[in-house]
């Protein structure tokens, strides 16, 4: 089992930036992929970035990039999310999510974190 915790949400002004930060623990040695994704009210959730455990495999999604930076301290089995440049469209829940090497599916998700950007 892995525990997912996320942390690093609030409510900022568009513009504006926050550094979201997801702590893995538990069976953390079989964690390959980190992930983030978001869901706004109606809306299903969607991928916005992700990152191997080297950091040599980094993908985003459109809506992210050139705003949002991933990463991670494997010392801390963290990962981070910049996020900058925040317009009220990226307003939703983001979630932290972990997968194991060869696998299909993310399969430990943590609770979310709340991020609000007003215009």
């Amino acid at each position: 089992q892995v525990q997912v915790e996320e942390s690093g949400g609030g409510s900022v002004q568009a513009g504006g930036s926050l550094r979201l930060s997801c702590a893995a623990s538990g069976r953390t040695f079989n964690i390959y992929y980190m992930g983030w994704f978001r869901q706004a009210p109606g809306k299903e959730r969607e991928f916005v970035a992700a990152i191997n455990w080297s950091g040599s495999s980094i993908r985003y999604a459109d809506s992210a990039k050139g705003r949002f930076t991933i990463s991670r301290d494997n010392a801390k089995n963290t990962v981070y999310l910049q996020v900058n440049s925040l317009k009220p469209e990226d307003t939703a829940v983001y979630y932290c999510a972990t997968r194991r090497a060869g696998a299909n599916e993310y399969e430990y998700w943590g609770q979310g974190t709340q991020v609000t950007v007003s215009s």
